[in-house]
């Protein structure tokens, strides 16, 4: 059976670029949720005041991957202690958020960013907030890295995030 659920970590391009090279992951798409703007473009979101976080849509096959696994990902691939920024992505749009559609999956993220919270002294301000809106981005935006593997940011940024993911799971990784 085939999920979704939302994650802002930051640059959308790293977000889905780590959760492309994972097994039961059936389609990214990068967007923006959360803000109170119908229909946002990059631009006004990166001017800020639209409350739309950068994020992206990951569907998934349960039977194949489990909502905790990505959890686990998410929390691997970027800082949940950074409050609106990601390394030198800084604005409300790179926050660290978490948007679900499925109540019960609010629990098993709830009791993920507890026990998160534990291997670090700073708090976790990853937010946790139902799904009310997602836009998808312009298609520029889609497989960023995929399209642009020569790029300095993804040589500088992305690459390092993919590679960490791809060697702390894995079991998990099917191509890179």
């Amino acid at each position: 059976m085939t999920k979704s659920i939302v994650l802002g970590g930051g640059c959308f391009w790293c977000t889905e670029a780590v959760f492309s090279v994972i097994n039961g992951i059936t389609s990214t798409q990068p967007g923006y949720s959360g803000g109170t703007v119908q229909n946002p473009s990059y631009e006004t979101v990166c001017e800020g005041g639209t409350g739309h976080a950068e994020a992206v849509r990951v569907e998934y096959d349960q039977d194949v991957i489990s909502l905790q696994e990505i959890l686990d990902v998410f929390f691997t691939m970027h800082d949940p202690t950074s409050l609106n920024k990601q390394g030198d992505d800084i604005g409300e749009q790179y926050r660290s958020v978490i948007f679900y559609s499925d109540k019960e999956d609010e629990s098993v993220i709830r009791r993920t960013v507890e026990e998160v919270q534990k291997e670090y002294s700073k708090k976790v301000v990853t937010a946790i907030k139902p799904l009310k809106n997602f836009y998808p981005a312009e298609t520029y935006h889609k497989d960023y890295f995929k399209k642009n593997p020569g790029s300095l940011y993804c040589n500088a940024v992305i690459r390092p995030k993919v590679n960490k993911v791809a060697h702390a799971y894995s079991r998990l990784v099917i191509k890179i």
